[in-house]
């Protein structure tokens, strides 16, 4: 894989400024996929206006850079079904290619030599690696211990992967080279929890003895120094911190109800976590929607910023500038444009039940993909 420029933050070549010479030409938009609008809006960031709507297939789950970052993959997985495809999206253009049939694409990722992308079939609990340009099989690795599989990050060396097992409340450590599964890591839930609204309908949330048995991680991402891996659990409402060396969990940082997006800045300074307010999976959250920024280094909450009226925030990406966060605003058919400064709230209106947005371009050498995990 590309060498890691510096040890101690490997999201440096992510920084402002950093854009690929590759991107030139392509033009600023952000592309949300709508679950059950079967389809992608299309967002100029400069007026927060939405310009165009394309249908995709069935069940559009996130919109995925390519490793080479010249095509944004739309992974359609048909609401969970067996069946799937993958559409193309020119990032020159902002139009759709044709799809192309693959098993279950509930999210895509890439090696990090960029050899193979990674199709995470999440009900067959399998990882397909497929040619990253004609998408042909190459193998498959199953997880058989892993249920909902399906949000991951790579070791600071490009060996290792981790994946997050929704429905078991567990993490998995794939083996890149040896092509295996090395472990698997229960979590552990912490003894309070935050409950969705407090005494008042729409007031901040209070708290609440944490009843169930297993967490339902959803992202996870590396610290700068590659020595940690941090988990969003929707269930547990915060983040699991686990010790990259040993594969154990060394800490949890209470976030906000039903964590569930992670994003570094621009900066490698700090972490943002979406809270989306609820963690069922069509549920309507009541005045808990929020944003916890972390720091890195400390591992301390900084800002804690809600969204107005509750919302739902889902998954998304930072601008090439570092100023927005927007996240889709699963429940609320919107997306949220975030001052990363003030964590001031734009909302945008979009098709039904927006999941994982990408926002184009994004700095970075290459893409190890979800909705934009670049290096």
């Amino acid at each position: 894989m590309p060498r890691v420029v510096n040890p101690a933050n490997l999201y440096s070549e992510t920084a402002s400024g950093h854009l690929s010479p590759a991107l030139q030409g392509d033009l600023q938009r952000v592309y949300v996929p709508n679950l059950r609008g079967n389809s992608v809006s299309v967002i100029d960031p400069a007026t927060l206006k939405v310009v165009d709507t394309f249908k995709v297939g069935r069940g559009p789950q996130h919109i995925v850079p390519s490793w080479d970052l010249r095509t944004l993959w739309v992974a359609n997985n048909a609401e969970r079904r067996t069946d799937g495809s993958l559409t193309p999206i020119d990032p020159r253009t902002g139009k759709p290619g044709e799809s192309i049939e693959v098993d279950d694409p509930y999210n895509l990722y890439f090696t990090p030599d960029g050899k193979s992308a990674i199709v995470v079939a999440e009900a067959r609990h399998r990882l397909d690696f497929r040619d990253p340009k004609t998408l042909a099989m190459q193998y498959s690795i199953d997880v058989p211990q892993c249920g909902g599989i399906n949000h991951a990050d790579f070791s600071i060396d490009g060996r290792e992967a981790l994946f997050t097992c929704e429905f078991q409340g567990s993490v998995a450590r794939i083996d890149l080279v040896n092509r295996q599964v090395l472990g698997y890591l229960k979590l552990k839930m912490p003894s309070t929890r935050f409950k969705a609204a407090g005494p008042v309908d729409g007031g901040p949330p209070g708290s609440e003895v944490c009843s169930a048995q297993k967490g339902m991680p959803q992202d996870i991402r590396i610290s700068p120094n590659g020595k940690r891996y941090y988990v969003a659990d929707m269930e547990a409402d915060g983040v699991h911190v686990i010790d990259a060396a040993t594969f154990t969990e060394v800490g949890f940082i209470a976030t906000g109800v039903a964590a569930h997006g992670l994003y570094p800045s621009r900066d490698g300074s700090k972490l943002y976590v979406a809270n989306r307010g609820s963690h069922k999976i069509h549920g309507k959250p009541k005045g808990a929607g929020s944003v916890t920024v972390v720091d890195f280094a400390s591992e301390k909450i900084v800002a804690q910023w809600p969204i107005p009226g509750g919302g739902s925030p889902d998954m998304g990406n930072v601008s090439a500038d570092g100023q927005w966060l927007w996240l889709s605003g699963r429940f609320d058919d919107v997306v949220y444009r975030i001052n990363t400064s003030t964590g001031v709230v734009d909302k945008v209106k979009v098709g039904q039940e927006p999941h994982g947005l990408t926002v184009w371009p994004q700095p970075g050498r290459y893409s190890l993909g979800h909705t934009g995990n670049l290096r």
